[in-house]
């Protein structure tokens, strides 16, 4: 959700819509480096050429540097939480969506995602989650 914000994509307003609004949008360290995977994904893929993707990635690092968003670290006790997550095997989780998860629930956050499947699996754990769909 975060890439759409900086990148255009058909969620990009409601992405806009949720980095500029009242309630503050924290972020992991790890989505720090999922944002900047998705930007070398986009230069493979020839979505985006690397100088853009370099003025995106100098665009999202200016925003952490001035706090636009609050950011979490994560921590050993995540880890453990996403491995009982995944173990669970109340859902199909990949690792670093079991992370996210884990985060969200450790610092009782609203997980907001494009996935809607990652949306419903942290719904099936309990853990608050917003789907965004281009008309959101």
């Amino acid at each position: 959700m975060v890439v759409a914000y900086y990148c255009p994509e058909p969620i990009s307003k409601s992405a806009e819509s949720i980095i500029r609004g009242k309630q503050p949008v924290v972020i992991s360290d790890l989505t720090e480096v999922e944002v900047i995977s998705a930007l070398s994904r986009k230069v493979r893929t020839r979505e985006l050429s690397a100088e853009d993707a370099a003025a995106v990635r100098n665009h999202f690092i200016s925003h952490l540097e001035e706090g636009i968003y609050r950011r979490t670290s994560l921590g050993s006790h995540h880890i453990r939480s996403a491995r009982e997550l995944i173990c669970s095997l109340a859902t199909p989780l990949r690792t670093l969506d079991a992370l996210h998860l884990s985060i969200a629930a450790a610092e009782r956050l609203e997980l907001v995602t494009a996935d809607k499947t990652f949306a419903s699996a942290a719904r099936k754990l309990s853990i608050k989650a917003r789907h965004v769909s281009a008309g959101s």
